[in-house]
């Protein structure tokens, strides 16, 4: 098999954008374009042995740049919230853009998500985007060096996301995936079954920033210990899912080989989640407006789910949190994959 490689259109200022596409043995394909290093498209057979793309996106460069959800979207340079949009390293202040309220989200104004990146032909099932982030960039420091691969397995359906950074000064660093998974292909994310293999979760306060305190799932809404739809307790009176006006957390994970499953009863699709990183981002798209995406497919609010592989939010400003710097020559690797299956009735 070849990765099948097609323009897909420019950007406002002239850039061309190009859309890559594996498919594998069995006729699974992932689309990705080279805006954003963004996953466009990733379809996976159903119970039924039809196709179904999984994943939110749009047919256009200018609808990706007109919209503020990072569908698909490589994030950084630092994913998830920073809050007071500043961060301290090595006894400087470094402040950064408020585009979410007092708040820097997912890298600032003009994050890695909308830049178009440099594409190779990894091989026949791997394409990988690379750019290089220039000191300063939305104020944070050191020239940092990026590349994200995405490869598709030959004979089944993994799809595993590698990242790899190294910077010339002391930096911060949290590297994500956008993707908004529906597993029916329609909008019923809330109808899907959730698993997540983590214990705690990390309590919000104002602004949707963690308060510092890892607090216990159970006996709350946000126990998917054992596999619950994710709609089952999003309406629940909890003041946790008030501020994030739904699930819009960080969640600890006992162990990220195994991390995390959705599962769709209307496709038999289930896709399990596993990852190098310590904690995920459950965001229940509680911010999705009613608007048509690719082929004329409506997106609806809560209609699908991110799970955000990263470090965890606002790192730098909590003691114990995991360390979000990157040295100065170091090399940061992490992984995540997605691997798909049916689960037939």
């Amino acid at each position: 098999m070849s990765v099948n490689i097609r323009p897909f259109g420019f950007t406002r200022e002239g850039e061309e954008v190009k859309a890559y596409t594996i498919t594998n043995e069995i006729g699974a394909s992932c689309t990705l374009l080279d805006y954003g290093a963004t996953i466009q498209a990733l379809c996976v057979p159903d119970k039924n042995g039809s196709m179904t793309d999984v994943v939110l996106g749009y047919d256009s460069v200018a609808e990706y740049e007109n919209a503020n959800y990072f569908l698909g979207a490589t994030i950084g340079r630092f994913a998830n919230r920073l809050g007071g949009a500043k961060f301290e390293l090595g006894g400087r202040d470094y402040i950064l853009a408020r585009n979410d309220g007092d708040n820097c989200l997912h890298g600032g104004r003009r994050g890695f998500d909308r830049y178009v990146w440099q594409a190779e032909i990894a091989d026949d099932y791997a394409v990988r985007f690379s750019r290089l982030s220039p000191d300063g960039e939305e104020n944070f420091p050191g020239n940092l060096s990026v590349s994200v691969t995405f490869r598709l397995t030959r004979e089944d359906c993994g799809l595993t996301i590698g990242y790899e950074a190294q910077g010339d000064a002391d930096t911060i660093v949290n590297l994500t995936n956008h993707s908004y998974f529906d597993l029916s292909g329609c909008g019923k994310a809330m109808e899907q079954t959730l698993w997540i293999n983590a214990d705690r979760y990390l309590e919000l306060g104002a602004g949707t920033l963690p308060t510092g305190k890892i607090a216990a799932v159970a006996g709350t809404p946000f126990d998917f210990t054992l596999p619950k739809t994710v709609g089952q307790d999003i309406e629940a009176d909890n003041e946790q899912l008030r501020l994030g006006c739904g699930y819009d957390h960080n969640f600890c994970l006992n162990n990220p080989a195994d991390a995390a499953e959705l599962a769709s009863a209307e496709t038999g699709i289930l896709m399990c989640v596993s990852t190098t990183m310590p904690g995920v981002q459950f965001y229940s798209g509680n911010f999705l407006d009613e608007h048509p995406g690719k082929g004329g497919r409506m997106i609806h609010r809560r209609g699908a789910v991110c799970l955000e592989t990263q470090l965890w939010p606002d790192a730098m400003n909590h003691w114990g949190f995991p360390c979000a710097i990157l040295r100065k020559g170091e090399k940061l690797e992490s992984e995540t994959s997605y691997f798909f299956s049916v689960k037939r009735d």
